[in-house]
């Protein structure tokens, strides 16, 4: 089936930007150009058959799981079984007639599974690369996506809470249901996930709550608490905001060695297909990264009504640019393991883009680091979902390392869990 494509010089108030979209520490915006309606090419699923993702060379692929019900996250726990968070959240009404057009053309690229709500094991018990175990650990869930482990306990960040499961090492299925350590915002969840990472030393959860609109048409009232990081205590869960304009922090991750926290965010729409981009960046304690009154520091987004000078002036610049719309939703540092060319560095999902002419995303690219920071230009590790403009395979979300030497990806669409991992001389 052919992709839907709603471009039209009659929806442009302004002429296309001349300037391609850019990556990297140090990208070249374009200016904003605003239209009717976003530019929309929505690729359809297709199947794999008998093809799999592209991975470089001297590594292997392999599906250790599917027929999952909208895989979103994965944790590695202590004895090398992988958790799997599945389900799929529930979306704020629609307040404008574009918003309901881009929802249903939105939702022509996904799986029409409806979520498992539920939380899936897997077990490799001889070591072999091979996942023989796949059964339900843990279900009647709200929309599960963060995970984490501390501390002998499992935790679980649903839409509306996080939520705890205690733990025995080699336990295939949760003894009860799970003991709420905090609610979390989610009377209206334009967007729904809530992602999470626990700090170096187990005392706090780090919590990505998105806000409720693209640039606040909701009202300021419904941003409370919103498009931020939030730190929880892990015991007790008290919670304060942690960092701030944030639009939607999809992943978090610690760095390893340090205490740093960082995260992919999806930026706003609706300002042309090469804004904003999409962004992977340290959180700061205290920070405050733009969103609603500027974008990618101190780029004052016009839209927004009233002004607040004195935010635009204290914003930060994210440390990388993941490029606009690519919908990264999965980030985690890679370890030795993973061979010399991908030691230092991040991997990052991205689920793909919507609202661009010519689709962007659709795969895993590992960002290299050097002294403890982003530096040079993305590189592709897990492509070939992506099989034309109007068909896609597969749509990466959640990237997760196996300490082991194997990095673990799951793809929502076709409801498969990815393993890549060296191959073996």
């Amino acid at each position: 089936m052919r992709s839907l494509f709603l471009t039209s010089a009659l929806v442009a108030v302004l002429p296309l930007a001349a300037i391609a979209q850019s990556t990297g520490e140090s990208p070249q915006l374009p200016e904003p150009n605003r239209g009717l309606l976003p530019d929309m090419t929505i690729p359809r699923p297709a199947q794999w058959g008998d093809a799999k993702p592209t991975v470089p060379e001297g590594f292997e692929v392999t599906a250790i799981a599917t027929g999952l019900k909208i895989p979103r996250q994965t944790l590695i726990l202590p004895n090398g079984d992988i958790l799997v968070a599945e389900g799929k959240g529930q979306g704020a009404p629609a307040l404008r007639p574009k918003d309901m057009i881009a929802g249903i053309i939105k939702a022509w690229g996904k799986s029409p599974e409806p979520g498992g709500n539920r939380l899936t094991l897997l077990r490799d018990a001889d070591g072999n690369g091979e996942y023989e175990v796949q059964t339900v650990f843990a279900e009647n869930l709200n929309s599960p996506y963060g995970l984490a482990f501390v501390n002998g306990s499992i935790y679980v960040a649903n839409q509306d809470a996080v939520v705890r499961f205690p733990y025995t090492e080699g336990q295939t299925e949760a003894a009860g249901p799970p003991e709420v350590l905090t609610r979390l915002p989610s009377a209206i969840n334009h967007h729904w996930t809530k992602s999470m990472a626990a700090s170096a030393d187990g005392r706090f959860l780090y919590v990505g709550i998105g806000s409720n609109s693209n640039i606040t048409e909701r009202g300021i009232n419904a941003e409370e608490d919103r498009a931020m990081v939030w730190e929880i205590d892990a015991t007790t869960g008290a919670h304060r905001p942690y960092a701030t304009g944030i639009r939607n922090p999809t992943a978090l991750t610690i760095q390893p060695g340090t205490d740093a926290l960082w995260a992919v965010a999806n930026e706003r729409d609706e300002i042309g297909p090469d804004l904003v981009p999409d962004y992977l960046t340290s959180v700061q304690q205290g920070g405050f990264y733009g969103w609603p009154y500027s974008y990618w520091g101190q780029n004052v987004d016009v839209r927004v009504q009233p002004q607040n000078p004195d935010k635009v002036a204290s914003a930060i610049t994210p440390d990388y640019a993941l490029g606009a719309h690519v919908a990264a939703l999965g980030v985690d540092f890679s370890n030795d393991a993973m061979g010399p060319q991908f030691a230092e560095g991040a991997f990052v999902g991205m689920h793909g883009s919507w609202n661009r002419n010519e689709p962007v995303g659709y795969k895993v690219v590992f960002v290299p680091f050097q002294n403890g920071a982003p530096a040079g230009e993305p590189v592709d590790f897990v492509s070939g979902f992506l099989v034309d403009a109007g068909k896609t395979r597969g749509r990466p979300v959640g990237v997760t390392v196996d300490p082991r030497g194997a990095l673990i990806v799951a793809d929502d669409l076709s409801n498969t869990i990815w393993r890549v991992a060296p191959v073996k001389p």
